[in-house]
């Protein structure tokens, strides 16, 4: 059985991340979805992976990193959805929220991140290396990180589209980067969003493993010690 509730993060310069959270039963880890710009925490792509995480016993909180009238269609570089650092900020001090809720604190904390969400996941994995404990990206941009992913300590499985060219070329530069252990896994014949048959069931399945491997809470308590 599992509880759903609505939340209201309040954050700085006035501004609110909605989300949604679910916990199962005697939940094993707490996952975080960022979400891309134009989706967000009502995505049926990430809330089929979400629901996914739950039928393996991982809460989830999916939220909306940008507000609504932040959340327009634009493509200049001045853009809120290009702002990684205000996006991993958000997203950090909506970690941290959980960190003070008594049902979520005791839990091991991995990010899910999907297009311009993954570079906030990670950039904002790089601000806790001893707290977050996996990431996953689907069809992400986890090059938007920058310099900050020499500073990932957490491991990452980054999924892309086999049709999905220059994401994928995208994914190897910032794989190239990394420090932390990083799987590149490509879905074939899948595009951007993964509406092939049997593509998305395939990311449920890579991101069920990833943190079932990796999203331990003995592995916390190491890291603690």
């Amino acid at each position: 059985m599992s509880v759903e509730r609505a939340i209201r993060i309040p954050i700085e310069s006035h501004a609110t991340v909605l989300g949604d959270l679910c916990l199962p039963e005697a939940a094993s880890g707490l996952v975080i979805f960022a979400h891309g710009s134009g989706s967000g925490r009502r995505s049926p792509r990430n809330r089929s992976v979400a629901e996914a995480l739950n039928n393996a016993g991982f809460a989830t909180l999916l939220i909306d990193l940008l507000e609504e009238d932040e959340d327009v269609e634009a493509g200049d570089s001045g853009h809120p959805k290009w702002d990684i650092e205000m996006l991993s900020k958000r997203l950090a001090h909506t970690r941290e929220w959980t960190a003070d809720d008594p049902e979520l604190a005791s839990l091991p904390v991995g990010y899910f991140g999907a297009s311009t969400g993954a570079g906030a996941a990670l950039a904002a994995a790089a601000r806790e290396p001893d707290v977050i404990g996996a990431v996953v990206s689907r069809g992400g941009r986890p090059d938007l990180a920058g310099d900050q992913l020499r500073s990932v300590r957490a491991p990452t499985l980054l999924i892309v589209g086999s049709r999905d060219a220059h994401v994928l070329d995208l994914n190897r530069e910032a794989a190239n980067k990394m420090k932390a252990e990083v799987r590149l896994t490509v879905v074939p014949n899948a595009t951007h969003l993964f509406p092939e048959p049997g593509a998305l069931e395939q990311v449920m399945e890579l991101a069920v493993e990833w943190f079932r491997t990796h999203l331990r809470t003995e592995d916390r308590e190491a890291s603690h010690r």
